[in-house]
């Protein structure tokens, strides 16, 4: 069976680390209330001079490296942000360029904080199609240049960086094949109300701020990630028993955990990042993902789920064998 299999994983982060007591400075707020209903305690901020595709080449040189792979052997990029470089050409293509790639595709996806889920729902069609072979798939973001910095309920929030995996297509025989096993994703876009920018570079002409209706997100968050979490693991056939680690967008420890308990899963099977790198929105997921094989939790063969939510509404899943 053709598989796409995670070969290589890589993240970059901005050196500037803002602590709650920073932002307390200038916010009503403290490091106290934003732990208790977050669980964030720090979050990372480039540089006003950095481009999102300055950490997305980071991060997919570190997962290329790790791979033991030169930037030639990639057919397929695929980046997922909210945040791009310019309205267009696609950040990705600016990504291959500075890899030093001239063939194959490279585009961008927009689907939020979820994007980093489509993009490796749509990375292992194309693998398992057979019209790509290698492919780099990429959550980056800049955050910090949506927010309303005036704004406590969402300037805690949020912060920078990026993620990435290199995806192999390969055969895998025998009954527990390493690669991606089932990925679901979802959308509705009555709700997009709920999260969203209220302004941006397109067709509107206008300069927008990120815009949030906390409660109502964290409400439906907790129902569709659930669902699509089991939806996923019954397309694989596995059980939830048999889940070595979920890997959750990185949003609120408050959402990660009421997701857990609805699933009956321990925490101690959960990756949580979100106290140091806050919601890094499409690069959330493969941060964590990053720093959990990093550190020697995920480890070749273990069945890791991934899952996120954003604007849109958009949500999905991933089951991959390590």
């Amino acid at each position: 069976m053709r598989q796409s299999v995670v070969v290589g994983t890589g993240s970059a982060l901005p050196p500037r680390r803002v602590p709650n007591a920073e932002l307390a400075r200038t916010l009503d707020t403290s490091d106290e209330w934003i732990v208790e209903r977050t669980g964030i305690r720090a979050r990372r901020i480039a540089a006003p001079e950095a481009k999102t595709s300055d950490f997305a080449v980071a991060a997919a040189e570190s997962a290329l490296a790790a791979a033991g792979l030169r930037p030639e052997a990639i057919d397929l990029i695929i980046l997922a942000t909210a945040t791009p470089d310019q309205t267009f050409p696609a950040t990705a293509t600016a990504v291959q360029a500075r890899l030093g790639i001239t063939g194959g595709a490279a585009f961008d996806v927009a689907a939020v904080c979820s994007g980093f889920i489509y993009a490796l729902a749509v990375a292992d069609a194309l693998l398992k199609a057979g019209s790509h072979e290698r492919a780099l798939v990429i959550g980056a973001e800049l955050f910090s240049r949506l927010l309303d910095w005036d704004d406590r309920a969402t300037a805690v929030l949020f912060g920078d960086g990026a993620g990435a995996m290199v995806l192999e297509a390969r055969e895998e025989p025998g009954p527990d094949p390493r690669g991606i096993l089932a990925a679901r994703i979802h959308s509705d876009g009555r709700h997009a109300h709920l999260l969203h920018v209220d302004g941006g570079p397109g067709s509107t002409g206008t300069v927008g701020k990120l815009r949030m209706a906390g409660r109502e997100v964290f409400r439906h968050a907790v129902v569709n990630l659930a669902a699509v979490m089991d939806e996923t693991i019954a397309a694989a056939g596995v059980s939830r028993a048999a889940i070595d680690w979920v890997v959750p967008h990185q949003a609120n420890r408050r959402i990660i955990e009421a997701t857990a308990r609805k699933l009956d899963l321990p925490l101690s099977r959960v990756v949580l990042t979100v106290d140091e790198h806050a919601n890094t929105s499409a690069a959330s997921v493969p941060l964590a993902f990053d720093v959990a094989v990093r550190d020697g939790r995920i480890r070749p063969g273990h069945l890791c789920l991934l899952e996120a939510m954003g604007g849109g509404f958009t949500w999905g899943a991933v089951l991959l064998r390590a």
